[in-house]
């Protein structure tokens, strides 16, 4: 364990990198950032406050936090870097503020026990792979302010049975659903006009599929 004292402004990137036995650690709320790598493969790290203070959180911080169960985002945080939930095996539920407007590229890959998520209206973004290997996800509520969602984002998302597509989305991307063996239906919106490749590629369980004249 650790305690960072109030007078800490600035935690260094990759400060607590590797610190495999560190179980908890007190962020005061001086600090404005979460630096990249912060807690990278913090594997005993079972949970932290993230201060209110904090406005962002950098690239990976807290990838490979595999005991990490929860974690509480406050609502001053307006970025929250790629890769910064890979690999957190442990995490199952999480609340992404109102006031993050993108979800980066591998945001909750490999995040396996995560069964269902919520992103806010205000969302315009999904990253490349971003929900990738999700294989507990159930469920997720995408809003119609998502214009772009990257490629492969909801790979092997082996447990998700529906999603709706927001009417939005002008493009449904290369390997979107891939390997999506449990999702039966899907409809898609007037507003898409392409469909890329293997975008629904190994989606076994697929019995009934929508695609509009505007295709």
């Amino acid at each position: 364990s650790i305690t960072i004292p109030n007078s800490v402004t600035s935690i260094g990137i990759s400060a607590f990198r590797g610190c495999s036995s560190l179980t908890s650690i007190a962020i005061p709320g001086s600090v404005t950032s979460i630096e990249d790598y912060l807690f990278y493969n913090c594997s005993g790290l079972t949970s932290i406050t993230i201060p209110n203070s904090v406005n962002s959180i950098g690239i990976s911080a807290f990838q490979g936090c595999s005991n990490l169960s929860s974690i509480t985002i406050p609502s001053n945080v307006t970025t929250i870097g790629s890769s910064v939930f890979r690999s957190c095996t442990s995490l199952s539920s999480i609340n992404i503020p109102s006031s993050v407007v993108s979800i980066e590229n591998n945001l909750f890959r490999s995040c396996t026990s995560l069964t269902s998520i919520a992103l806010s209206e205000g969302v315009n973004s999904v990253g490349d792979y971003a929900f990738g290997d999700c294989t507990a996800l159930t469920n997720i509520t995408i809003p119609d302010s998502v214009s772009s969602i990257g490629q492969y984002a909801f790979q092997s998302c082996s447990s998700l049975t529906s999603i709706s597509i927001p009417n939005s989305m002008s493009s449904i991307g290369n390997g979107l659903f891939y390997d999506c063996t449990s999702l039966s239906s899907i409809t898609i919106p007037n507003s898409v006009t392409s469909i890329e490749s293997s975008a629904f590629q190994n989606c076994s369980g697929l019995t009934s599929i929508t695609i509009p004249g505007s295709v």
